[in-house]
């Protein structure tokens, strides 16, 4: 007869004011970089151009789409990949400390991917067809193992995964037709029982373009997590330094030529020349990612523990990541969707990134109100409750991350 894994322990939340303030100031810095990233998929009315921008914008559109090619779109959500990777080692650490079993850890945290799939999958039936929960959710299903292993082979994983992310980069600079007026079926569509069908086919396919394009991120960011780059970042200020500079400096020229052809400064380029300037533009975006990161660690060394209102605004965000995450698709669909409020085929990209910010503010509000009050985000416990079931929690012993 197999023996079955012991479950895992519950463990006590970690004390806000205990948490690591690196990993929670990137993650609320980043929604803003998300909710910018994803609020152009809503504009509808528009023919469509390279990588989904409208091609027919003003001189200020085009000025904030090379902005948001540059410095926002394809660099996010590697960041947000490698956040999510270093979570999983923080978490399957609290649980080391706890006395769990490695087979038993693996076990919870397949147990939490399949929740976060499935909410996925609501999140797109409901709301928003690009949801990345649910992909975050089969990466940490099939990469359970994969980020307690040791640091050689998570790197060397890593730059594997890389592989596909240049490939299919090619696809995202394929040309769209010319009537085409929504880069995805469902955004312009208006009956809400047809839209939410196609947003289910289209959360498939992304899904599976996310977890190829963004396992090297989870794989990169377990890697970090080992090593505590954002947890004791004072111990790797060279490193994280280095990382800034370079990864910023990468994604910004390895962007260009995307983004000077979405704005139509480069007009007329040649399909060969299109689909690699995609890929560039994908795999350069990882190079971004850990910029972010970096700063974000080199933020926490200069505060040297002293935190502003900015900082701690941002920190309770980032504590309330997935909560905000989602607000963000109720405003837009409720604002911009065909399927909602349908101002999105009035707006263009600079408007519509001015609704982008003001969504992410209104969120950092909310975290920052939910801080005041001492409650964690409700989707952030739903989660712990699904996961965890009601077990009484125990206490991790102090232990350096």
């Amino acid at each position: 007869m197999t023996q079955q894994p012991e479950p895992a322990r519950a463990t006590a939340p970690t004390a806000l004011a205990e948490r690591a303030v690196a990993p929670d100031l990137a993650r609320g810095a980043m929604l803003l970089l998300i909710a910018l990233a994803n609020a152009h998929l809503f504009l509808h009315g528009h023919p469509v151009g390279v990588r989904g921008y409208p091609a027919d914008g003003s001189t200020a559109d085009r000025v904030v789409a090379w902005v948001l090619l540059t410095f926002v779109d394809g660099r996010a959500y590697p960041l947000f990949g490698l956040l999510f990777g270093y979570g999983m080692v923080q978490l399957a650490r609290r649980l080391e400390r706890t006395g769990t079993t490695v087979t038993a850890t693996k076990a919870l945290l397949r147990r939490r991917g399949r929740w976060l799939l499935l909410l996925g999958l609501l999140h797109a039936t409901l709301l928003f067809n690009g949801d990345v929960v649910g992909a975050y959710g089969l990466l940490g299903i099939l990469f359970a193992g994969a980020v307690l292993s040791d640091d050689r082979r998570l790197l060397v994983s890593a730059g594997v995964w890389l592989v596909p992310v240049a490939l299919l980069g090619l696809a995202m600079g394929a040309p769209t037709g010319p009537d085409v007026t929504a880069f995805f079926p469902s955004m312009g569509t208006t009956d809400p029982l047809a839209a939410a069908g196609w947003r289910v086919v289209e959360w498939v396919g992304l899904t599976l373009f996310y977890v190829l394009t963004l396992a090297a991120a989870v794989l990169g960011g377990a890697w970090a997590a080992r090593r505590g780059l954002l947890t004791r970042p004072e111990q790797h200020v060279r490193s994280l330094r280095t990382g800034a500079v370079l990864g910023l400096g990468v994604a910004a020229a390895g962007a260009q030529p995307l983004a000077l052809m979405a704005t139509q400064v480069w007009s007329e380029p040649t399909v060969l020349g299109l689909l690699l300037a995609a890929s560039l533009h994908l795999v350069s975006g990882y190079a971004g990612g850990v910029g972010y990161a970096c700063v974000a660690g080199l933020v926490v060394v200069v505060l040297r523990g002293r935190r502003g209102v900015v900082v701690e605004a941002l920190v309770a965000t980032g504590q309330r990541s997935l909560t905000c995450y989602l607000a963000q698709s109720v405003v837009f669909v409720s604002l911009l969707a065909s399927y909602g409020g349908g101002l999105g085929d009035e707006l263009g990209v600079a408007t519509v990134s001015v609704v982008a910010v003001l969504t992410w503010l209104a969120t950092v509000v909310m975290a920052v109100l939910l801080a005041r009050a001492g409650a964690r985000g409700p989707f952030e416990r739903l989660l712990r409750r699904l996961t965890y079931g009601p077990r009484p929690a125990v206490r991790a012993t102090p232990y350096p991350e």
